[in-house]
């Protein structure tokens, strides 16, 4: 059984399932400039990558083409009016959450999505109620990868960082947390591509299945 006094996730891919509401907007947008759609399965694997992946997938522009800003926030602008349509809680972290709560182990969010769509989503679902702490990148100097925002949620939750685990489906997550001395799950299933091996990242655990989660931290 993993050692933690606090859990922690990664917000997109790890604990909500953003995706639908990052490929409405993104279709919507598309379909104003006249373009084609494109498929979940083409939009999934960019929301990791946030907005900038997504304006790549969509119009092939990277932060080099002149146009990209203003797509990009056109792009954010839609987003911020559908973040919460079809977000949802993966499969079993309800659970995991409730269990927490149960348990009086404090759970929060590491994470590199701006405080603006964060607490907005998180409001939308009711999560804050009961969500310790929030660190996004509006609150640190260096997000993820570095360390910094892992040591600040360890800080607000009064805990040492080797009490806390963390859970995400990018590298970054893993290096962050490792390199804050935390227990870290690979979240497998997360916006991962197919050809990613998440085994090379040396997390502390790697659990497929989000409702695997649940019988790693309590029932082991």
């Amino acid at each position: 059984m993993p050692h933690f006094k606090a859990v922690l996730f990664d917000l997109d891919g790890t604990l909500l399932d953003t995706a639908p509401d990052f490929i409405t907007a993104l279709n919507i947008q598309l379909k104003m400039h006249g373009r084609a759609p494109l498929t979940n399965s083409e939009v999934r694997t960019s929301v990791t990558n946030g907005s900038a992946g997504l304006i790549l997938a969509g119009f092939g522009m990277t932060y080099e083409h002149p146009e990209f800003n203003a797509v990009k926030e056109q792009y954010l602008d839609l987003y911020f009016k559908h973040l919460a349509d079809k977000t949802h809680l993966f499969k079993g972290l309800n659970q995991v959450l409730e269990t927490c709560l149960e348990k009086q182990i404090p759970w929060g969010i590491v994470t590199n999505k701006p405080w603006k769509y964060t607490i907005a989503v998180l409001e939308r679902l009711s999560l804050m109620t009961n969500c310790a702490t929030v660190i996004c990148p509006d609150h640190v100097v260096h997000p993820k990868p570095h360390p910094e925002a892992m040591f600040l949620a360890a800080d607000k939750l009064a805990l040492a960082p080797e009490d806390c685990i963390y859970i995400g489906d990018h590298r970054r997550d893993i290096d962050a947390g490792r390199a804050a001395g935390m227990a870290t799950v690979a979240a497998g299933w997360g916006y991962i591509p197919s050809s990613e091996d998440i085994s090379s990242w040396n997390a502390s655990f790697v659990v497929h299945k989000s409702d695997q989660l649940y019988q790693l931290l309590f029932k082991q």
